[in-house]
């Protein structure tokens, strides 16, 4: 599992490679198609159950294997993608057209961007924050909702439309963030989670408005996170990209472990409804950051 995370996490940067040598103009665009895609695996992954049980059998594995050659096949063909596809790197392309590569960023870089340029150290912010209000509600949606008497069946379905919520329109986010902007993109985001998080405080005990609630939350974490990876790409020059990317990355996964592990005791103090009223103060904060972002001389970086 620790190998499986670490590859995941790996795969999460193909979003940023997207954006190496696309023009300013669809920077926006072209990184959330890469997020867009998740939805065809959370999609087309479950229904592969049926087939996989039929291979595993046909392959004499133990039972509920046949899934993992399944993964390793469709893993082994993006690897091969990427080998083949990626060619030239289009980092490599980024970094002749915007000058020296001799400037090599040391491991340590990311922190170090975050310490010296705001423009980064907010949008990393911004993708860590949002990312911790949208695990913390929805890592207990299923807990409040079995408690409530919901069956498996609703419980499923709300977490499928939020996980539609979270891939499926990343695109017209994408397209929203190069026409309006980066931050007033990240500003819709904030409405959407707010007016999700204020669904949870006042129709904790309806499954409808739990459900909506779910939805309007990975819509709201959809145009965050497109908008605010973009503002991260676009802080600082080329040659500090893939530092301060990999650092925006683990910043938003530890928010993320952060807010899934405090929103299980303050459900238990607060409820379910405490909790979503908790969150409110994150994006309320997230929501300052952006705001300062679309501050005159806010501009970013390098547009290469």
């Amino acid at each position: 599992m620790g190998l499986l995370g670490a590859g995941t996490a790996l795969n999460l940067q193909s979003r940023f490679a997207a954006t190496d040598i696309a023009p300013a103009r669809t920077r926006a665009r072209d990184l959330s198609l890469i997020v867009w895609s998740t939805t065809v695996g959370s999609v087309v992954g479950p229904n592969l159950f049926g087939p996989s049980e039929s291979l595993g059998r046909a392959l004499g594995l133990p039972e509920f294997t046949g899934g993992f050659v399944i993964a390793m096949c469709a893993q082994a063909l993006g690897a091969l993608i990427y080998f083949v596809g990626l060619r030239p790197d289009p980092l490599q392309t980024a970094l002749s057209r915007g000058g020296s590569v001799a400037n090599r960023p040391s491991p340590a870089g990311g922190l170090a961007l975050l310490r010296t340029v705001p423009a980064a150290r907010r949008a990393v912010l911004v993708v860590g924050i949002s990312h911790a209000v949208m695990v913390s509600v929805m890592s207990m949606t299923p807990v409040h909702l079995t408690t409530h008497g919901a069956t498996l069946t609703v419980v499923g379905l709300t977490m499928s439309l939020h996980v539609a919520g979270m891939y499926a329109l990343s695109p017209v986010f994408g397209w929203l963030a190069d026409r309006t902007g980066r931050a007033t993109t990240v500003l819709v985001g904030q409405v959407l989670l707010a007016a999700a998080l204020l669904l949870t405080w006042w129709g904790a005990e309806s499954q409808p408005l739990v459900l909506t609630a779910l939805i309007l939350l990975g819509l709201g974490w959809s145009a965050s996170t497109v908008s605010s990876s973009t503002m991260v790409t676009e802080s600082v020059a080329a040659h500090d990209r893939p530092a301060l990317q990999g650092t925006s990355d683990l910043v938003m996964n530890l928010c993320g472990a952060a807010g899934g592990a405090l929103a299980g005791p303050m459900l238990g103090l607060v409820g379910f409804s405490g909790l979503g009223a908790g969150a409110l103060v994150l994006v309320a904060t997230t929501t300052v950051l952006a705001l300062r972002s679309r501050r005159p001389g806010s501009a970013p970086a390098t547009t290469v």
